[in-house]
């Protein structure tokens, strides 16, 4: 490994502990949310971190390999997004088991990619929780940039979001019920759409 990132890498692990916010860290832990080192940093703080080392693949690479919830989120925000190839995301899935990370790496790297569409619906017709999750949160984002699905992709969607509403998951719930609203957002004929899909469940 290039000494240069080992170098940065260990900075920015130092950084972390003049940032540390022991109480956040510590309700992170009580809701359930582990790893092995969390120093409760502030997502903004990281961000103005991030602006300060740019787009650095390499950097990226080696800081979402360590299990530290600062520098997983980090990775997200440098990892340059026309860089971050399908084996990469498989990686750093395999690698994902917080819903934090999760949602962080839908929001700033995932939605960018060509072909965050494709895993979108690939992951939200998961077995997988994690990835299901990930898939409602890259989706909603794309809806959000006015995305719009084709036939196929609505139906597969709705028949997707009619089941995982009726799950047991309530974090799956969650993440598909802020879809659902996401997709009724793209305008009145996507509303109508879902209405009429999912009458019978009387969320909409």
């Amino acid at each position: 490994m290039d000494e240069t990132v080992i170098g940065k890498v260990k900075k920015i692990k130092q950084s972390f502990r003049l940032v540390m916010n022991g109480p956040a860290s510590q309700s992170m832990r009580e809701k359930g949310l582990q790893y092995k080192l969390n120093w409760g940093v502030p997502i903004p703080t990281l961000k103005d971190m991030a602006k300060d080392y740019g787009k650095d693949y390499d950097l990226a690479i080696e800081l979402f390999k360590d299990d530290i919830r600062e520098c997983k989120i980090l990775a997200t925000m440098i990892m340059p997004p026309e860089r971050m190839l399908p084996e990469i995301v498989d990686i750093w899935m395999e690698q994902t088991t917080q819903t934090e990370i999760a949602e962080q790496l839908a929001f700033n790297l995932l939605q960018h990619l060509d072909y965050a569409p494709m895993l979108a619906f690939k992951w939200i017709a998961s077995e997988r929780p994690i990835y299901k999750l990930t898939g409602y949160h890259l989706l909603s984002r794309l809806f959000m940039k006015e995305e719009k699905p084709d036939e196929r992709g609505i139906n597969e969607f709705l028949d997707q979001v009619e089941g995982d509403l009726q799950g047991d998951d309530n974090t799956i719930k969650h993440a598909a019920y802020n879809c659902l609203l996401r997709f009724c957002d793209l305008g009145d004929d996507y509303e109508m759409i879902a209405g009429k899909a999912l009458r019978h469940l009387n969320i909409l």
